[in-house]
């Protein structure tokens, strides 16, 4: 059995709240899990102590038994302190600039 570290989507809508619980890969993502290990609220600011809420001894219970954390989780047990902080690769701004149109501006900059 696959366990995953994961959030469930809990909340109305527009405002949502995440319970942070670990469950078996198979099972949907608001479905049957096997224990709550935290929560995350994304309305409130980032600097907010309630924002990220951990169950620090069941995470790393967990962790042990060989339940892996997805890739948002794994930020949060980062910050914490309880693993490695995980390597996080900046997604592609698509409004940017193209290729050729970043020639043409370094271009026009330099001459």
């Amino acid at each position: 059995m696959g366990l995953k570290i994961r959030l469930a989507r809990a909340g109305a809508k527009k405002r949502p709240y995440y319970h942070i619980v670990v469950a078996d890969s198979r099972s949907p993502r608001d479905g049957r899990f096997i224990e709550k290990l935290g929560s995350y609220n994304p309305m409130l600011p980032a600097e907010h102590e309630e924002r990220v809420r951990l169950v620090d001894e069941r995470i790393l219970y967990w962790m042990a038994e060989g339940a892996i954390a997805t890739d948002r989780v794994a930020r949060f047990i980062g910050k914490a302190g309880l693993a490695p902080m995980p390597k996080w690769n900046e997604q592609p701004q698509q409004s940017a600039p193209k290729k050729k149109a970043q020639e043409r501006a370094k271009a026009a900059a330099a001459g």
